[in-house]
């Protein structure tokens, strides 16, 4: 990267800021949230969660209810429109213009903000070598594939210095190879400029490889924000746990320190009496001989690097297991399950 090219990293601080739409619609309970600069922030969640209108708000393309704030590093800019925040903005519809050509797309903004055309041209030439794509200035829109198209608007979007780079489920319109390519050159992008970044998707895989942090939304409200090993490790309530990826959940009981799940005896710290503990699948350990519950294989889908198996226990139970990719497994072969007790986790009744 050039090393002229130097984005400050703001911080963002969000105060009260709710949404509710004419009717009484309630898009987003009232957040503080405090972001530091130069971290790259994922808003994660479901459909209707909250997570665009929030990016929204930072944005300036919606305003928060009465009394919210926001501010970048000392100054409110509550009351700024978009275009006095100078934030850079990437969407998954991309939003170029089909009738110019690449690099005029890429300078637009500096166009519009009466920056000298050799100049605009020198930065947007400056992007576009960034971005792995100087040989396509010169086509039309058109003429370029969903990856090339995205790697345009993530260049017009840098190529006006902005204090803030917010994406917009960016990569949900690409195939999935794509998606995987890219996401790995926006991280890389995001580490070397050192810019405050805050990333919108429902995308699990792309909220755990991009975010620092992750704050994951249900219904307008934040259930749980921390870095991607916490809420998949550690997740705050039900809805994270069964969100984020696959959690398993079996009853027990728990007593005197002890834990009983089939008919083994764990040592355990945790609360006493009934209790359901979730477990990962790629923490259930599965084997031929004695172990805590038995089971047989009810299905077993080779995904390459792992195999899931889906085992039934006795009572009817089911279990997702992640096991090596080289395991061979038939439907109906018989099982054990067994379980480290300090991978076993139980959620806030």
């Amino acid at each position: 990267m050039n090393e002229t090219f130097h984005l400050d990293a703001v911080p963002i601080r969000l105060k009260g800021c709710g949404k509710t739409y004419d009717g009484g619609v309630c898009a987003l309970e009232p957040l503080d949230l405090a972001i530091a600069g130069g971290e790259t922030l994922v808003f994660l969640g479901p459909s209707g969660c909250g997570k665009t209108t929030t990016l929204r708000i930072i944005a300036g393309l919606e305003s928060p209810d009465p009394g919210g704030r926001v501010y970048f590093g000392e100054d409110d800019v509550t009351d700024l429109p978009i275009e006095r925040r100078n934030v850079g903005m990437v969407f998954q519809s991309y939003a170029l213009f089909p009738n110019m050509t690449v690099i005029d797309n890429v300078a637009y903004g500096l166009r519009v903000r009466g920056v000298a055309r050799a100049q605009r041209i020198a930065r947007a030439d400056e992007m576009l070598a960034m971005m792995h794509i100087a040989d396509l200035a010169g086509r039309r829109i058109d003429q370029l594939s969903g990856g090339q198209r995205q790697r345009v608007a993530l260049a017009r979007a840098l190529v006006v210095r902005p204090r803030v780079l917010l994406l917009d489920e960016p990569l949900t319109a690409l195939d999935a190879k794509l998606r995987d390519t890219l996401r790995l050159e926006i991280d890389r992008l995001l580490r070397e400029l050192g810019i405050t970044a805050i990333y919108v998707t429902h995308d699990q895989a792309e909220a755990m490889a991009l975010g620092d942090r992750i704050v994951v939304m249900s219904k307008g409200r934040v259930a749980q924000v921390g870095t991607p090993r916490e809420i998949y490790h550690r997740p705050a309530n039900s809805f994270v746990a069964d969100f984020v990826g696959i959690m398993n959940r079996l009853p027990a009981e728990a007593r005197d320190g002890m834990l009983a799940i089939g008919r083994e005896l764990l040592p355990w710290s945790g609360p006493e009496g009934h209790v359901e503990v979730l477990v990962r699948p790629e923490d259930v350990i599965m084997g031929t001989g004695d172990g805590h519950l038995d089971a047989r294989v009810a299905a077993a889908v080779f995904l390459g690097d792992r195999t899931r198996v889906l085992a039934e226990t006795a009572d009817g139970r089911s279990v997702t297991v992640d096991t090596p990719g080289r395991t061979d497994l038939v439907r109906g072969a018989a099982v054990s399950l067994s379980f480290d007790p300090a991978r076993l986790l139980t959620l806030p009744r």
